[in-house]
């Protein structure tokens, strides 16, 4: 038989109901569950998913400086509220 420990995890109430929930959808307890995660941490070396900032793709940032550029361009018509520029639209 294997060398059991006891494990303490200090986790939010509602994420663990959530979570029991889930995993017993799943046929697993929670225990089962984390044991599966810890599990798949030691065979690929660190968390079983991708874990990183969110960076925004290429096309993203192109969107994004072009949207800076047009709040800041004088020369761009802007609008103080939707009816005004839905008039215009209909001209």
């Amino acid at each position: 038989m294997a060398n059991l420990t006891n494990f303490n995890v200090r986790v939010d109430s509602d994420i663990k109901k959530q979570c029991e929930a889930l995993y017993g959808k799943l046929g697993v307890n929670l225990t089962t569950a984390i044991n599966v995660f810890l599990r798949q941490s030691l065979r690929v070396g660190g968390f079983p998913f991708d874990v990183r900032l969110e960076q925004p793709n290429k096309e993203t940032v192109a969107a994004m400086l072009e949207a800076q550029r047009i709040a800041y361009d004088p020369y761009v018509k802007g609008y103080v509220d939707l009816d005004e520029m839905f008039a215009e639209l209909k001209r």
